[in-house]
């Protein structure tokens, strides 16, 4: 168990996997970094999944920059030999984890298809939806700047989108938080991206 603050980053592109990670709670984001130095998010990972996945697949060096967006507690850790080891062998861990890689890689697939035909509205009402899958909570402790980050645009127009929602009973919004007051409202503004994306996990047992 390590201690992870938001923000902080956990694993680099491009730099060796020392560690995986299983989290207990909270949300991660995987992003790319574009050679102007800007971020977008290519993957959300919560209680459901695993931070170092790729390693798997037989990469051990990072695949994009995965950090923390949304707070939980401490976070398990397990030694990349170890999981190489155990993952490789034939079995219940080696079973779940390739289930997950498999459900990662649907929602990475999903992720791109939304970004490319849908509003920003739309996405950020599908990113709202999956954190508040993971995080248990209605408040969720997430700055304007992060969700820019994860939608890959200006942290004013998260301004702008954010009062949009909240103007219409969906969210409340102030500085590091943000609560949802209407779950159903928060679907039927989403893209049918959330529930393609929720319904594989189920099919998947993730």
């Amino acid at each position: 168990m390590i201690p992870v603050e938001t923000g902080q980053t956990l694993q680099e592109h491009g730099a060796p996997v020392l560690d995986v990670f299983f989290q207990n709670g909270g949300v991660f984001s995987v992003t790319t970094r574009m050679n102007n130095g800007e971020l977008v998010e290519v993957a959300t990972v919560g209680l459901e999944g695993m931070l170092g996945a790729s390693v798997f697949l037989g990469d051990l060096f990072g695949t994009g920059r995965t950090l923390r967006q949304v707070p939980n507690g401490d976070v398990p850790t397990l030694a990349v030999d170890h999981f190489v080891r155990e993952s490789s062998t034939a079995g219940p861990f080696r079973e779940i984890v390739a289930r997950y890689v498999q459900a990662n890689l649907l929602q990475v697939m999903q992720c791109t298809a939304c970004n490319a035909l849908h509003t920003v509205e739309q996405r950020c009402c599908r990113w709202l939806l999956q954190t508040h899958d993971r995080a248990a909570s209605d408040d969720l402790q997430l700055k304007h700047e992060f969700l820019a980050i994860m939608l890959g645009v200006q942290r004013p127009t998260v301004t702008v989108v954010l009062g949009t929602l909240q103007r219409a009973g969906l969210i409340a919004t102030k500085y590091g938080h943000i609560r949802v007051l209407d779950r159903v409202k928060l679907e039927q503004a989403s893209c049918e991206c959330h529930g393609t994306i929720r319904a594989q996990f189920e099919r998947l047992g993730i």
